[in-house]
């Protein structure tokens, strides 16, 4: 069985920074991606970024310049730094990995089990 554990969520001012962590522990045989979604009250769920085991990375256009996704492969673990938060910005933040693991015959998705980001106007 795999986990996922988050930390770095909170409150935080306008203008202010958070760091998330998320780390997968467990039998892995390899991960592809390493991404945070989040989801606000009454909203869907939606991609913030995403790195690939290659270095790739991904952002949506309301975090750009603002938000940074990094990796640590040998401790698979992933990070979001934001900066710059806006209460829009307000969510649980979801950690997922794609990968492959034994309880799956191709690649398939875990999820963290959320993480509260609050910025305050």
């Amino acid at each position: 069985q795999v986990q996922l554990v988050e930390s770095g969520g909170g409150l935080v001012q306008a203008g202010g920074s958070l760091r998330l962590s998320c780390a997968a522990s467990g039998t892995i045989f390899s991960i592809n991606v390493m991404g945070w979604y989040r989801q606000a009250p009454g909203k869907q769920r939606e991609l913030v970024a995403a790195s690939t085991r290659g270095g790739g990375t991904n952002y949506a256009d309301f975090v750009k310049g603002r938000f940074t996704i990094s990796t640590d492969n040998a401790k698979n673990t992933v990070y979001l730094q934001m900066n710059s938060l806006k209460p829009e910005d307000t969510a649980v933040y979801y950690c997922a990995v794609d990968g492959r693991f034994p309880d799956a015959a191709g690649t398939r998705r875990y999820w963290g089990q959320g993480t509260q980001v609050t910025v305050s106007s």
